[in-house]
């Protein structure tokens, strides 16, 4: 897109799921703003929803996208330091129970303070692209299953005392 790497911070909001399909990135919404062709967000969608994937094969099965997971985490726990410390404008992506769609659970975009999740963020899915939202409608009986899975596992656990 001809921006210097160096110049660039890259936000795409990714919403869903954490696995495949579930995975959306709102390639629309991206800051800096950048134009793609239709097969460009075809292309990067798919490779996004793979990352995790692409990187055990890069490794001959011999490794995981762990360091993804752990960088996030970190990056959450710095977030919620900061909130904790009483900054007012801190924004960081988790799956969590939203009204955002008719699904209990969805990733997407929040608001942390003092006391946890302040606000589910909608905004970014103002204005979606028509591959956006058909993505969107798409993923959601997968991520449907999933969280009953979870759910139906979580019920199992026994009550610690």
């Amino acid at each position: 897109k001809n921006l210097k790497l160096i110049d660039v911070d890259v936000d795409v909001p990714v919403v869903g799921g954490h696995a495949g399909i579930t995975i959306l990135p709102l390639l629309s919404k991206t800051k800096p703003s950048v134009t793609f062709m239709n097969e460009e967000v075809e292309e990067l969608t798919v490779r996004i929803q793979n990352a995790g994937t692409e990187v055990v094969e890069a490794n001959a099965g011999a490794g995981s996208a762990t360091l993804s997971m752990a960088y996030a985490a970190a990056r959450f726990v710095e977030s919620s330091l900061r909130a904790l410390d009483g900054d007012a404008d801190v924004y960081e992506f988790s799956f969590v129970q939203s009204e955002l769609t008719e699904l209990p659970f969805f990733a997407s975009r929040v608001k942390i303070g003092k006391k946890g999740i302040e606000a589910v963020i909608s905004s970014d899915f103002q204005g979606l692209t028509e591959y956006e939202a058909k993505a969107l409608e798409a993923l959601k009986p997968e991520l449907k299953a999933s969280i009953e899975k979870d759910m139906e596992f979580v019920q199992k656990q026994p009550v610690a005392a």
